[in-house]
């Protein structure tokens, strides 16, 4: 089956550049080169993703090349790939970071961030904090004015990142639902 090509054959139409009119991937990180990710980058993603074997504890299965492929593919309800920004953070050569976004979603103006992973060797070191600020800032400028995400039930790591970083939980089902306000830019780079 071509690269391009859904189970059934008909093409599968991922994000691209032009999730949002007028609005540059490039944008959400001053530290790190970003672009948007595609199928040709599934085995740079499953290396990084490798990586997070805690993330994989609590949300299974591990993950594999084909479960990247439906991290690409993945949208809510109601959305469309025009929604969808699925983008990679590199130093160099290296991808740093992945980010799944959804625009407007859950509501206009919520940004929801399906995935947000660093590299494992790359934690605790201030860097995932100081990217998610630029993200957020990115994010405000960019017209919204929340983000939502989803944190594993037991995830205590996760959560603790994710709380650190100014999220509150506002829902509890299959996922703790975390949320944060994007205010003025000044909040937003705290």
């Amino acid at each position: 089956m071509a690269a391009d090509a859904g189970a059934d054959g008909d093409p599968v139409h991922l994000p691209g550049a032009d999730v949002r009119p007028n609005w540059d991937a490039s944008a959400l990180s001053r530290r790190y080169a970003v672009r948007v990710l595609t199928e040709a980058d599934v085995e740079m993603i499953f290396a990084l993703c490798r990586t997070q074997t805690l993330f994989y504890r609590y949300h299974p299965p591990f993950v594999t090349p084909e479960s990247i492929l439906e991290y690409l593919r993945a949208l809510p309800p109601g959305k469309t790939v025009a929604d969808k920004l699925f983008a990679g953070f590199f130093d160099g050569t290296a991808l740093a970071a992945i980010l799944d976004l959804i625009w407007d979603y859950p509501a206009r103006g919520t940004a929801w961030l399906g995935l947000f992973m660093l590299d494992a060797a790359r934690q605790g070191q201030g860097e995932g904090t100081a990217l998610v600020g630029e993200i957020l800032q990115a994010l405000r400028e960019a017209g919204m004015s929340r983000v939502r995400l989803g944190v594993d039930l037991g995830n205590a790591q996760s959560w603790a990142f994710w709380t650190k970083n100014g999220f509150s939980q506002v829902d509890t089902g299959r996922y703790l639902v975390l949320e944060r306000a994007l205010g003025d830019a000044a909040a937003v780079e705290s």
